[in-house]
């Protein structure tokens, strides 16, 4: 048997032992597009590349984005597996990035949200009520990249000691940090 069959086989179109909803034909790609459709201002751009959808959010709207797009028939974006900052460099403009990365148990498909931050204001609402796991996530981006999760309910350093100075990801954080390094 060829692949070509195998994949006309399994194809959820026609097995009928496919338990996915059925939105299953609903793709990341056609969340986003319904996502500027019906609500604009949520939507500063939307990338498509490498078989990824990144939908770039006001970070004024990330926690109304988040909840549609986890109750929303036709995305149940119901797990949050990941939030990580960027830093750009010191010369670029917006600096930070914040991503979410979200998943749908249910079908199966991804998507990412970005907020962009200037670096004289790195503040941005918690997403801790509509995932409790953003609680670890949004610490983890506070004490490598220095992101403020706005209303966080414990926002605290989790990886580094309490009296560490700086935010170690942020670029320009010293290579060898801020002790004198020698060879002896």
């Amino acid at each position: 048997m060829t692949t070509e069959a195998n994949n006309e086989q399994f194809s959820p179109a026609q097995n009928p032992a496919d338990t996915r909803s059925p939105d299953y034909k609903s793709s990341p790609s056609r969340v986003a597009k319904s996502l500027l459709a019906e609500h604009p201002e949520w939507v500063i751009d939307i990338i498509e590349a490498n078989g990824e959808v990144t939908v770039v959010a006001p970070r004024e709207q990330i926690v109304a984005i988040c909840s549609f797009l986890k109750t929303q028939s036709g995305a149940n974006f119901d797990f949050l597996s990941d939030i990580c900052g960027v830093d750009r460099g010191a010369e670029e403009e917006p600096r930070f990035e914040v991503n979410y990365h979200l998943f749908s148990t249910t079908l199966h498909h991804r998507i990412r949200l970005k907020v962009v931050l200037n670096e004289q204001d790195v503040r941005v609402p918690t997403v801790t009520g509509v995932w409790r796991t953003a609680n670890w996530h949004e610490r983890e981006t506070y004490d490598l990249f220095g992101v403020i999760f706005d209303d966080h309910p414990d926002l605290r350093r989790i990886l580094l000691p309490e009296d560490w100075q700086g935010h170690a990801l942020r670029k320009d954080f010293p290579l060898r940090g801020y002790e004198p390094y020698t060879l002896t």
